[in-house]
Parts: C-alpha cells; structure tokens; sequence
C-alpha cells in the first residue's frame, strides 16, 4: 500500500500494524516513492540476523541444570488377543 507522508504521519499506528500484517509499506512525497515501512522480524532476515541452526541449539537451557531421570519401571502389559 502506498502512504502520502502527511498520512502517514497522522495514521503511524496505523501504518505500523498494516507493516506487520501486511507486509511492506510504501511511503510517497510528492508521488516519488522515499520509504518502506517493514516489520521487524522482516528487517532482520533480511539483514541476515537470524542466527544459524547451532548458534540456535547453543542458546537453549543448561544442559547440566536439567534433570533428565527415567522410571525403572518396567512397561505395563498389553494384551494382544483379539477383543470385540
């Protein structure tokens, strides 16, 4: 969607949801296009920001804070005979 300045000025809340709903917004003065509005999460990957896949794994929890036990129980019993 195209935004004369003095509009988007006036409706910038307005302009900011439509960015993030949307996708990109065109600014105009004059009829010459000056600017684009974009969400963040677009700004970003497009800046190459968005970390790779192992910075990603190393961002997680501490492992050695975690408690991962599991029961020594054996599994229950299921009977497999044909039952109607």
């Amino acid at each position: 969607m195209l935004w004369q300045v003095q509009e988007a000025k006036q409706r910038f809340s307005e302009l900011l949801r439509a960015a993030k709903a949307d996708g990109p917004q065109v600014v105009t003065r004059h009829g010459e296009e000056i600017a684009v509005v974009i969400d963040i999460a677009e700004y970003h990957r497009l800046r190459g920001d968005v970390p790779d896949f192992k910075d990603f794994l190393r961002s997680g929890p501490d492992w050695d804070d975690v408690e991962l036990t599991r029961s020594r129980e054996l599994p229950r019993e299921i009977d497999w005979t044909d039952q109607e």
